[in-house]
């Protein structure tokens, strides 16, 4: 991989309007921290930092940032964006020791076809999409390739499951799942009702209908009841 070196500008003056002006002169304010030092303030071009985080490494590229003539190795640790247009606002750099290992978050990548989605019909679901690994700084890897093409119907893959490369630590719970093969969901037809012939008189509910019987027995009862009691006092 070619070496790659971003130039930076060393600044003394922070605060919003310094920023608005760096931005209007097409830079952004930056930090560079994890030095002996402490945490110095720069100004870099947002355009290296885009091409950095479209790279196949992403956020996790080692490369060099020039500040006045002094070159330190660096990753880009955290950066903010432009809510609407996406474009960065500023970038956080942590300075980094090649003989010492430090932990970051790489993407996962499935491989492969499930015999499950290819011969059992199922779906993939992909649960778990970043792993936070240790490592050497230069011993980073892109991704962590997954193979999937054995896992049927109903299986899953845990982080136990999965052999990382040389030189690499994965610091994520072992029994945490990165993906399984899911029978799809049955789509529920909705009921449709069936239209009254045309003139039909609508029939009345059958609670209704059993309110009135038992209204109409009550009644019943009570004429009975009074009849008997006439025919005593005679």
């Amino acid at each position: 991989m070619p070496e790659i070196v971003v130039a930076a500008q060393g600044r003394t003056v922070t605060g919003k309007n310094v920023n608005r002006r760096l931005r209007s002169q097409g830079l952004i304010p930056g930090v560079v921290y994890g030095t002996a030092k402490g945490s110095i303030a720069v100004a870099v071009s947002p355009k290296e930092i885009t091409t950095i985080l479209r790279s196949a490494t992403g956020e996790n590229t080692l490369f060099d940032l020039d500040l006045d003539g002094k070159r330190r190795k660096v990753i880009l640790k955290e950066f903010q964006l432009e809510p609407l247009k996406g474009q960065i606002l500023h970038a956080d750099f942590y300075e980094v020791a090649l003989d010492k290992t430090l932990e970051v978050k790489v993407h996962v990548e499935l491989h492969g076809t499930p015999v499950g989605v290819k011969v059992q019909g199922g779906i993939v679901d992909f649960v778990t999409r970043e792993l936070e690994i240790e490592c050497l700084p230069t011993d980073i890897p892109e991704k962590i390739a997954v193979d999937v093409t054995a896992l049927e119907l109903g299986k899953h893959l845990r982080v136990s499951d999965l052999t990382p490369p040389a030189k690499v630590r994965i610091l994520t719970e072992p029994d945490v799942v990165i993906v399984h093969v899911v029978a799809p969901r049955a789509e529920e037809a909705p009921a449709v009702a069936e239209a009254a012939p045309e003139g039909a008189v609508a029939a009345e509910p059958e609670v209704i209908k059993k309110g009135k019987a038992e209204g109409e027995a009550s009644e019943e009862k009570a004429e009975k009841a009074d009849k008997a009691e006439k025919k005593e006092k005679k």
